[in-house]
């Protein structure tokens, strides 16, 4: 059994004039992961791979959960293809995952709610900001993940914990 955990980014902030790909956490975004991390690690297994969009919101979306669930921050690693990934490119990211049983990446909409819905057929309009969604896999390894072959395992949000 493999299970990723797709962890949209949290609440980026618009305050600074910086492009897209710098852009920060804001203030709520801040509050929401740090309420998220705590909820994951209280309710489902660590991660035992962690790969993030190197985008700033991403990134640090990912070492505040890391911090809240006990993983140290160098083991995050980053991807610069994830930034703005599609559902297909996602679904490559998966399968070229090191061998592990639970995989985290970090990243960004639409790309997360298409990538979710198309592997376990969900039918998310959306995962918000800070959403977590895990997803069940009956393979021995990644590289036999498909679309259609995941099983929900969790969704959560921070407007539901």
């Amino acid at each position: 059994m493999k299970t990723v955990y797709l962890i949209r980014h949290a609440k980026s902030s618009w305050s600074f004039d910086l492009n897209d790909h710098d852009r920060p956490l804001g203030k709520r975004g801040r509050k929401d992961v740090i309420k998220m991390g705590k909820h994951l690690g209280e309710h489902q297994p660590k991660p035992e791979v962690l790969i993030s969009s190197t985008a700033s919101r991403a990134f640090y979306t990912a070492l505040h959960i890391c911090d809240q669930i006990g993983i140290d921050e160098g083991h995050i690693r980053l991807d610069k293809n994830l930034y703005h990934a599609g559902a297909a490119e996602i679904l490559k990211k998966i399968k070229e995952a090191p061998n592990c049983d639970r995989l985290a990446l970090f990243g960004h909409n639409p790309g997360f709610t298409s990538a979710a819905n198309a592997l376990a057929n969900l039918d998310f309009d959306n995962v918000p900001t800070c959403g977590m969604v895990g997803i069940n896999f009956n393979v021995k390894y990644w590289k036999d993940v498909e679309f259609g072959s995941g099983m929900l395992s969790f969704f959560y949000f921070p407007k539901e914990i």
